[in-house]
């Protein structure tokens, strides 16, 4: 089954395999984005009535670039260029979450919360220490 998704064709490691989780677990969260407001509001417990129908859209939309890259960036990460788009699409979520919970306050500790953060940060720490078994200089 996941052979026909191209799971063969990743490159060696598990760093690769974990960006096509994420990636595919990010495209799927696209639809629910726009199909329901209540998990997007469940993040940002402390105002869910900032969560709007074009925020949660707008969500959703970020939500499926950010799979884009990481299902491409899973299968190139030896190409310098891509493994820095990758990497940056786990930093803007992570200013993104944390600037909701320190500076506007939008956010509590909650699992609906702590799920991306966590992503978002595992992610960062290995995509950076990792850099260079990937990408040759």
């Amino acid at each position: 089954m996941l052979d026909l998704i191209g799971w063969s064709s990743l490159p060696a490691g598990l760093l690769p395999k974990w960006l096509w989780v994420v990636g595919v677990t990010s495209f799927l969260n696209t639809f629910q984005a726009f199909a329901t407001l209540s998990a997007t509001r469940r993040i940002y417990a402390n105002k869910p009535h900032e969560v709007t129908g074009l925020s949660g859209r707008t969500f959703g939309v970020w939500t499926l670039v950010s799979a884009i890259v990481r299902l491409h960036g899973a299968y190139n990460l030896h190409l310098a260029p891509m493994y820095h788009i990758t990497l940056c699409t786990f930093g803007i979520a992570w200013l993104h979450f944390m600037s909701e919970f320190f500076v506007f306050r939008t956010a509590k500790i909650t699992g609906p919360f702590l799920a991306p953060c966590v992503v978002a940060t595992s992610s960062l720490i290995w995509m950076v220490s990792q850099y260079s078994f990937y990408v040759k200089q």
